[in-house]
């Protein structure tokens, strides 16, 4: 007998838990691990309309990529559209389970089905999660504040190494500045030159902590732009293979943006958004970063990382703006739904190892429905 709990051990063993980045929220959403499971379907959404489907099919448990309780919910009662759901899979004998961020980073996850549909072979990551792999941060604190901040760097996270924590190295200097107009400094006036003792604190963190550390160094550091920096220790890592998100890799062969946006718009599931790029639509491209979903928090990161275009979805005007302006590369948005749903086939592939009979819910639940064009 195969059980809800079998298909979520196979399904973390493909996409661990622990690549999850820490504001998501992955597994078992409800159901009974030990109920007895014989079919399986898959989605990308979990939509009313996909739970009545999974049941209609007989389904006891539905897999989906993008969890129903992310964003904070005060009631699952079933005059409430997350809860209508929740009782219509419960009723129907149905448990539900996401994977979501830990699916896009695993090897293979969302971004590798992607990158390979749309004709480039994934390689690194473009932002490592990956717990073999370490970052080496140096950052720059006043004295009388060093203890508040590294204690608030430890919490998250930063300075453990094998079984010792809060490691860390501190170096003695000078730090100095010119505030400019508009800026509101914490020491100094605007204009002048100021300089005071500051202390480099030197640790180490998980690659995949990046982003929370960031965000608490900026929220407990009392300079208003604290002075910090990162570096990648690769080791013996191989960075071709690392787990993370987003994907880099390149074309066979060159062709221009235009030709790629068909070869892309070809690849994908068709919606009424469609495909757009912004660029030289006669620029060669080969070297391509592909991130699946929302992807404009990258667009900082693939500038740095020499490709010719970008793949994502959900891109909006001022960041796409700024960053061709900035000398960024070429850009490609696609429907969020299309460039994810192709990861059903992928999970399905690995229950069906399990003998359970598998079914992919083709319905399209990307929201958007119509898209007009002037008339000639």
């Amino acid at each position: 007998m195969t059980t809800v709990g079998d298909v979520i051990n196979v399904l973390d063993a493909a996409y661990p838990p622990h690549l999850a980045e820490s504001w998501d929220a992955v597994g078992l959403i409800c159901g009974d691990p030990t109920d007895e499971v014989t079919r399986v379907a898959f989605a990308l959404d979990p939509t009313q309309a996909v739970a009545e489907r999974a049941v209609e099919l007989g389904a006891q448990m539905l897999v989906v990529h993008h969890p129903l309780l992310l964003r904070g919910a005060t009631s699952v009662a079933a005059d409430t559209p997350k809860g209508k759901v929740i009782h219509t899979l419960l009723k129907g004998g149905c448990a539900l389970f996401a994977a979501h961020t830990n699916a896009d980073s695993a090897r293979p996850g969302v971004s590798d089905k992607l990158a390979e549909l749309i004709g480039i072979t994934p390689g690194r990551p473009i932002k490592i999660v990956d717990p073999q792999i370490k970052d080496k941060w140096g950052a720059h604190i006043p004295p009388a504040n060093v203890d508040e901040v590294m204690q608030a760097l430890f919490h998250v996270g930063a300075g453990r190494i094998g079984n010792y924590s809060e490691c860390a190295f501190r170096i003695e200097g000078q730090g100095g500045f010119t505030p400019l107009e508009g800026a509101d400094p914490t020491d100094g006036v605007v204009g002048k030159h100021y300089a005071a003792p500051e202390t480099r604190v030197e640790f180490v963190a998980d690659s995949r902590l990046r982003t929370l550390l960031i965000d608490e160094l900026r929220r407990v550091h009392p300079y208003e732009e604290p002075a910090f920096d990162i570096v990648v220790m690769e080791g013996d890592a191989d960075i071709e293979r690392a787990t993370g998100l987003g994907r880099i890799g390149e074309l066979a062969q060159a062709m221009t943006l235009r030709e790629f946006t068909q070869q892309v718009a070809n690849a994908l599931p068709e919606t009424a958004w469609g495909v757009r790029a912004a660029g030289n639509p006669d620029q060669l491209v080969k070297r391509v970063a592909v991130s699946s979903g929302s992807g404009d928090s990258f667009l900082d990161d693939v500038r740095k990382l020499g490709v010719d275009v970008y793949v994502t979805s959900d891109l909006r005007h001022h960041p796409v703006d700024e960053h061709l302006r900035a000398g960024g590369p070429a850009v490609i948005d696609t429907a969020h739904w299309a460039s994810e749903f192709p990861w059903t086939t992928q999970a399905e592939g690995i229950v069906a190892g399990l003998g359970v009979e598998t079914e992919i819910i083709s319905l399209r639940t990307d929201p958007w429905t119509v898209s007009a064009h002037p008339e000639n």
